[in-house]
Protein backbone atom coordinates (compact mmCIF):
# COMPACT_ATOMS: atom_id res chain seq x y z
CA UNK A 1 0.00 0.00 0.00
CA UNK A 2 1.09 3.32 -1.34
CA UNK A 3 1.23 6.45 1.86
CA UNK A 4 -1.10 8.05 -0.04
CA UNK A 5 -3.76 5.10 -0.21
CA UNK A 6 -2.32 4.39 3.67
CA UNK A 7 -3.28 7.89 4.12
CA UNK A 8 -6.50 7.89 3.04
CA UNK A 9 -7.76 4.64 4.60
CA UNK A 10 -6.31 5.96 8.07
CA UNK A 11 -8.62 8.99 6.90
CA UNK A 12 -11.55 7.48 5.91
CA UNK A 13 -11.48 5.33 8.54
CA UNK A 14 -11.20 7.99 11.00
CA UNK A 15 -14.54 9.84 9.46
CA UNK A 16 -16.46 6.80 10.16
CA UNK A 17 -15.84 6.53 13.43
CA UNK A 18 -16.47 9.97 14.22
CA UNK A 19 -19.54 9.45 12.43
CA UNK A 20 -20.76 6.27 15.02
CA UNK A 21 -19.05 8.56 17.92
CA UNK A 22 -21.80 11.42 16.80
CA UNK A 23 -24.51 8.99 16.90
CA UNK A 24 -23.88 7.66 19.76
CA UNK A 25 -24.18 10.59 21.58
CA UNK A 26 -26.97 11.71 20.07
CA UNK A 27 -26.01 13.86 17.39
CA UNK A 28 -27.48 13.13 13.75
CA UNK A 29 -24.72 13.28 10.40
CA UNK A 30 -26.73 14.88 7.84
CA UNK A 31 -23.61 14.87 5.02
CA UNK A 32 -20.03 13.64 4.38
CA UNK A 33 -17.29 15.01 2.65
CA UNK A 34 -19.68 18.28 1.91
CA UNK A 35 -17.76 20.43 -1.50
CA UNK A 36 -19.62 23.15 -2.84
CA UNK A 37 -20.25 23.50 -6.53
CA UNK A 38 -17.95 26.31 -7.19
CA UNK A 39 -15.26 24.36 -5.12
CA UNK A 40 -14.34 27.66 -3.28
CA UNK A 41 -14.76 25.29 0.62
CA UNK A 42 -15.05 22.19 2.46
CA UNK A 43 -16.50 20.29 5.34
CA UNK A 44 -16.10 16.69 6.49
CA UNK A 45 -19.30 16.10 8.30
CA UNK A 46 -22.23 17.82 8.62
CA UNK A 47 -24.42 17.18 11.50
CA UNK A 48 -26.62 18.31 14.15
CA UNK A 49 -26.31 18.59 17.92
CA UNK A 50 -29.99 19.35 18.80
CA UNK A 51 -30.96 22.38 17.63
CA UNK A 52 -27.53 23.40 16.13
CA UNK A 53 -26.06 22.77 12.90
CA UNK A 54 -22.29 21.82 13.18
CA UNK A 55 -19.89 21.90 10.47
CA UNK A 56 -17.18 18.97 11.13
CA UNK A 57 -13.31 18.56 10.73
CA UNK A 58 -11.85 15.38 11.13
CA UNK A 59 -8.45 14.85 12.14
CA UNK A 60 -7.08 11.46 12.45
CA UNK A 61 -3.50 10.45 14.07
CA UNK A 62 -2.21 6.95 13.94
CA UNK A 63 0.90 7.93 16.38
CA UNK A 64 0.74 10.49 19.28
CA UNK A 65 4.03 11.87 18.39
CA UNK A 66 2.57 14.58 16.20
CA UNK A 67 0.76 15.79 19.17
CA UNK A 68 -3.07 15.88 18.58
CA UNK A 69 -5.32 15.62 16.13
CA UNK A 70 -6.66 19.53 16.16
CA UNK A 71 -3.35 21.30 15.85
CA UNK A 72 -3.32 20.33 12.49
CA UNK A 73 -6.31 22.43 11.64
CA UNK A 74 -4.35 25.66 10.70
CA UNK A 75 -5.89 29.20 9.78
CA UNK A 76 -5.55 28.38 6.37
CA UNK A 77 -7.48 24.89 6.83
CA UNK A 78 -9.99 27.05 9.29
CA UNK A 79 -10.69 29.41 6.57
CA UNK A 80 -11.76 26.43 3.78
CA UNK A 81 -14.03 25.11 6.16
CA UNK A 82 -15.58 27.78 7.11
CA UNK A 83 -16.52 28.82 3.08
CA UNK A 84 -18.12 25.30 2.99
CA UNK A 85 -20.01 26.20 5.64
CA UNK A 86 -20.58 29.53 4.44
CA UNK A 87 -21.84 27.91 1.28
CA UNK A 88 -24.26 25.49 3.13
CA UNK A 89 -25.73 28.06 4.92
CA UNK A 90 -26.14 29.76 2.01
CA UNK A 91 -28.06 26.98 0.48
CA UNK A 92 -29.98 26.42 3.25
CA UNK A 93 -31.37 30.43 3.00
CA UNK A 94 -32.34 30.20 6.68
CA UNK A 95 -30.19 33.44 8.14
CA UNK A 96 -31.15 32.88 11.65
CA UNK A 97 -30.10 29.30 12.31
CA UNK A 98 -27.82 28.41 15.31
CA UNK A 99 -24.11 26.93 13.73
CA UNK A 100 -20.92 26.27 14.99
CA UNK A 101 -17.31 24.96 14.04
CA UNK A 102 -15.89 21.50 15.59
CA UNK A 103 -13.10 19.64 15.16
CA UNK A 104 -13.22 15.40 15.67
CA UNK A 105 -9.50 13.82 16.96
CA UNK A 106 -9.62 10.47 16.31
CA UNK A 107 -6.77 8.49 17.70
CA UNK A 108 -5.84 5.14 16.29
CA UNK A 109 -2.80 3.94 18.61
CA UNK A 110 -2.12 0.41 17.86
CA UNK A 111 -3.01 -1.93 21.07
CA UNK A 112 -5.45 0.88 22.33
CA UNK A 113 -9.04 1.10 21.27
CA UNK A 114 -10.11 4.10 19.11
CA UNK A 115 -10.29 7.42 21.22
CA UNK A 116 -12.48 9.91 19.79
CA UNK A 117 -12.69 13.43 20.94
CA UNK A 118 -15.32 15.97 19.98
CA UNK A 119 -14.14 19.89 20.33
CA UNK A 120 -16.96 21.82 20.30
CA UNK A 121 -16.92 25.20 19.05
CA UNK A 122 -13.19 24.48 18.00
CA UNK A 123 -13.01 28.01 15.88
CA UNK A 124 -15.28 30.48 14.75
CA UNK A 125 -16.24 32.01 11.81
CA UNK A 126 -14.57 35.87 12.31
CA UNK A 127 -16.92 37.25 9.46
CA UNK A 128 -20.72 37.60 9.78
CA UNK A 129 -21.96 35.59 6.60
Amino acid sequence: MSQAEWNHFVGSTGERLAGKALWRSGRKVLYRNYRPENGTGEVDIVYRDKKILVFGEVKTRTRGEFGEPARAVDKAKQRLIIRGGNAWLNELNEPEILFRFDIIEVLLIDGFPPDVRINEGAFTNPQKR
